[in-house]
This record gives structure tokens, sequence and C-alpha cells, in this order.
């Protein structure tokens, strides 16, 4: 109620608008226009008892300062002209208060409720005026101190901006130290230095290539082809090359996205679906660039690749082109690979569009190995990856009718996302494809180099890759055939001196290592190349070490490799047995 009085009194609508810093001038005012004076000073306290004394019965006031707190009541009759006596203030407070109140009056006359409300009004005024001191000076400091960094700041920019930057003094050379430069100097040589290696001259082929050629007029038993199926020099595709180059010439003369596509090449794709299952294929004209092109055309700068580090080079290529990020797992290890994808789903875990793949070979050309497909997709399915499966060497190879790495684990082949291949190796021709969903397909057809760019594969390549895949079901014997062969010559080289078999059983290729490395992978070349040379040069037996380029990163073994073809006889298998003894023996005494 004292509130409510002491608003209406000075014109505000409420006691919370009364703000007493803006309106203690126009309190002041009314209060000594009420009494009849004519400034705040000259007021006297006892003219105001009778008239606010009439106002209001009741009132409670609270004056509070830190800890200081007092309370009073007063009760007044209604039209009573003399109020109550107040109960007296603390000592210790009365000075304070009546230095409040002003005017020379002292504490004893504090008696009625006038003189509370000028201390209320006086006092909550000094307070207000005391924050807002404080609030200005903090604000003041924090103000000041901004600016006084920025300042200094400021005065050290335009220092700079003003200094000249420091360039040595030039002094012209000397003739004597002209001539020192001139003798020092030394040019570079015009080619490399030639080493051991590069001396190395390699056999030239004088005859084609099969389970037997002609080197240096000598007829030597081949282990260095992938011709897995032996349909090297097959007469059904012979006849097919024939009529597709009297039908269509040599050349497409074209790529495939202008004027290159010829009916043949639409017709191996469809072969070649058919054959794996898939919805669709698309061909490529080299091998070796299927790779190049279909990894680039899927990864790209800022995706995850997980690959094993024994994939070949064009595989190492294809990663570099795509700018991705890479990571290389353990050779064929899968706890190696299940570490990887989880530390890499750990990190992107907020990364939604982050596109992450697994690449690995069906059967490893560096290695003879092959890749646990059951594994790989069970982790795939884990961590949500995508798997780019290169089948190159077990197309015609593995399963019961030599439909690849699928068959074999009796996976469905839409569990892996994007299959390639090289048809240079069981399918005896050139080229290279890649199956799966037609969206994969579709997507390569604008977005990969070596599809869009390259002349398309030449006419009679296809049609001999449509027959090759026709003799493979019309006979499922080459299959069984060349296991045999394998398994043969596994059984013969298990004892040999010096090396070592580190491939599959069920591999193409046979896979000899040193069992006691010289400690350098040129050191393992050197003894390997000299067993292939007095293989080749004493016992007609062609055999290839597994050279690298100095751009290939694959860090596995060197080794020696032979590839095992249907059309090997039991004879062939036998010498080349015997002959890698008796070297091995002649040549690895020490191993």
């Amino acid at each position: 109620k004292v509130r409510k009085s002491v608003a209406s009194f000075t014109g505000v609508r409420s006691w919370n608008d009364l703000g007493f810093r803006k309106d203690l001038k126009k309190v002041r005012k009314s209060v000594a226009s009420f009494t009849g004076v004519r400034s705040w000073e000259g007021l006297k306290v006892g003219q105001l008892v009778v008239p606010l004394a009439r106002s209001f019965n009741y009132a409670t006031m609270d004056l509070e300062s830190g800890s200081h707190h007092m309370k009073s009541e007063l009760e007044i009759t209604k039209g009573s002209s003399h109020s109550r006596s107040l109960p007296p203030l603390s000592p210790h407070r009365r000075p304070s208060l009546a230095a409040l109140v002003g005017g020379g009056y002292s504490v004893d006359c504090l008696w009625s409720a006038t003189e509370y409300l000028l201390i209320v009004v006086a006092f909550s005024s000094q307070l207000e005026e005391h924050k807002d001191t404080r609030r200005h000076l903090q604000c003041f400091i924090t103000f000041g101190s901004h600016l006084l960094i920025e300042g200094l700041l400021f005065v050290v920019i335009l220092f700079l901006l003003t200094q000249k930057s420091y360039k040595p003094p030039k002094r012209p050379l000397t003739e004597k130290e002209v001539d020192e430069l001139c003798d020092e100097w030394v040019p570079e040589p015009l080619i490399p230095p030639i080493t051991d290696e590069m001396k190395y001259e390699p056999p030239v082929l004088e005859s084609a290539a099969g389970p037997h050629t002609v080197i240096n007029g000598k007829d030597v038993v081949n282990f260095t082809c992938a011709d897995y199926l032996g349909l090297l020099g097959n007469e059904k595709l012979q006849d097919s090359c024939t009529k597709s180059l009297e039908k269509y010439g040599v050349g497409s003369c074209g790529p495939r996205g202008f004027y290159g596509t010829i009916d043949v090449h639409l017709d191996c794709e469809a072969r070649i679906a058919k054959f794996l299952g898939t919805p669709d294929s698309i061909l490529y004209s080299y091998g070796l660039s299927t790779m190049f092109s279909i990894i680039p055309a899927f990864c790209k700068k800022g995706d995850v690749v997980v690959v094993d580090e024994g994939v070949h080079w064009g595989i190492q290529n294809g990663l570099y082109l795509s700018r991705s990020t890479i990571i290389y797992f353990k050779h064929n290890d899968m706890k190696s690979l299940e570490s990887i994808l989880e530390n890499v789903t750990h990190a992107n875990k907020r990364t939604k569009k982050l596109r992450r793949y697994i690449v690995v070979e069906a059967v490893y050309q560096n290695s003879g190995q092959i890749a646990p497909l059951d594994e790989i997709i069970k982790l795939k399915e884990k961590y949500l990856f995508r798997v780019i499966l290169d089948e190159s060497n077990s197309i015609g190879v593995l399963g019961r009718s030599g439909r690849g790495l699928t068959e074999h684990f009796k996976v469905p082949i839409d569990k892996v996302d994007i299959v390639t291949a090289a048809m240079g190796h069981a399918l005896a021709t050139e080229g290279g494809f890649c199956t799966g969903s037609n969206r994969v397909i579709d997507h390569q057809r604008l977005s990969s180099s070596g599809y869009v760019f390259s002349a398309s594969l030449p006419p009679y390549l296809a049609s001999a890759a449509i027959t090759a895949i026709d003799v493979l079901q019309e006979n499922p014997n080459l299959i069984t055939k060349l296991k045999e062969n394998v398994t043969a010559l596994r059984k013969g080289l298990s004892d040999v001196q010096g090396l070592e078999i580190v491939s599959d059983s069920e591999s193409p290729m046979v896979f000899l290592r040193l069992k006691k490395s010289t400690g350098s992978l040129k050191g393992d070349l050197r003894v390997l190349q000299d067993v292939a040379n007095h293989l080749l040069k004493e016992h007609s037996v062609f055999v290839a070490t597994t050279k690298r380029s100095t751009v290939d990163k694959c860090k596995l073994p060197v080794g020696i490799r032979l590839c095992v073809s249907a059309a090997h006889t039991e004879t062939d298998l036998q010498k080349a047995c015997d002959s890698l003894k008796r070297t091995t023996a002649l040549l690895l005494t020490g191993q």
C-alpha cells in the first residue's frame, strides 16, 4: 500500500517503474510542492506527517545494504493526526541514516512514516548511484583495456607498414670468385649411370607365346605366359578373329562415346554379363588401363580407400589418380583389415557423405595367394564399405565353372559392388571389363576416362572374348586339367633347395621365394634372376622373376612366378621340376 501511494503521489504507474536516477528530481519537486516549500532542502519533516498519515493505514518497509536489514511496521489510524512512536534504531546505524536524510535532522525525530519514506527514497537513490558508478567503472576498465590493446596493435601495424624490406647489398663477383665457381661446377650426365639391372637384356621371343615358344632359336617350355586355359592358338578363336577382321577391319577408329561402338562390343558386354550373372557389363580397350579408369571414376578426393599392400601396379596407379586417402593393410591379413576399418569408421563417424572402399585382388599377382572373399564381405557389411574386386587371375580358373572368386567361395556376385578383370589371361585375348549393377556401369560411360577418351577395343578381340567364354562353357575339363597340372608342379617343387612355395594350392600361379633373404630386395632379386637365367640358358625352361619398376609401391618380397597352363604336359612339368632342383642345388648351396 505504501508503494502504491508513493507511486500515485509521484505520478508514475507503479512502484517498479520508479527509477531513482531518472525520477529522483521529480519526487523531490512533488514532495516539496505538496508541503508548500520552495525546495527539497527546506522541507521540514513534521510538515509531511499528517498528509501522508491519512493516505495509508499500514506499511512494511525494507531497507537493506549488504548484510544490514531494517524492517519496521507502522500502524496509523485513519484520520488520526498523530502516529505511534517507532522502535528506536540501533545506535551504529543512526549516523548513516541521519546523513542520508540530510538537513541536519537528528535520528531521534525519525518517528513517522514520512521519515521512513524519506529514508527509502534517499537510501535507494544512493544505492542506485553507487551501483551505477561501479558498473560504469567496470565498463570503463574493460572497454579501456580493449582500446589500449587495439591501439598498440595499430601502432605495431603502422610501424611495420612504414618499414622498408631488408635487401642485402648487391656486390658483383670478382674474377677470382667466378673462376672458382667455374672450376667447382660439374655437369650432370646426359644419361644416368648404367647399373647391372639395366645391363640385363630380356629374352626376345621369336614365335607366339604359348606353353612352348622359341627364344634364340631354341624351343623352350614357357612358364611366363598367363594362358591358364591354353586357349592361345585355339582354332575356334582364330576363326572368330579372322571373320571379324574381314567384316570390321583391324581397329574401331574411335572411342565408344563417339563413333567407336560396334555391334560386337555390345554382344561381348552382354555375353560377359550373362556368363557372370550380372545385370550389365562394360568393355575397356586395354587390360591394365581398366583399373586406371575404374578406380578414379568412383573414388574421388576425400574418399577413403583401404587396399591390400600386395596389389599390382595397375591398381596402385588407379589409386594415385583418384587422389583419395589411401590406407594399406597387411597382405591378406583380415585382422589388420578389420582394425583399419574400425579405426576409419570411428574417425569418420560424423561424416555422412564419405565414400569408403575396400580394394583387393582375387588372386594376387605378386604372391599367388587367394583373397578370403567370404570374410571380406562380412567386414564390408559390418562397417558399411564398398568392395572393388580385381578378378584378372581368377576368371576362367576358380570356381566349378570358372566364374571366379565369387563362385569359389559361393558368395552372390551382387555382394561385390564392382568386379573387374583383364581378358589377357584365361580368355586369351586383350582388353578388360567391369561388371555389376546398371547404376555402376552407366556411371562409367560418362565418368571413366579409359572408356570416354580411348579408342574402343578392336572388334576382332571382342569376338575372341565371346568365343573364349563359349569354349570354356563347352569344355569344363580345361579347369580340371589346369588344377591337376598345378597340383603336380607344386608336389614336384615341394622339396626344392633354398626356395619355398608361398602361393595357395588352387592358385594358377606357383610362387617361389627365398627361404633366407639376403636382406634387401635388390639382393634377393639378383639371386633369383641368376636362377632364372641359368634355367633358360642351360635347361630351356623360361620363368620370370617379379621384377618391379621404381614407381611400384608393393612391399612384398620378390620371387619366381611360374604360370601354369592346362596345355602343359606332364613332360613339361617334370622338366621344370628337375631343372629347378639342379639349378638351386648349384646356385643356392648356402640357402
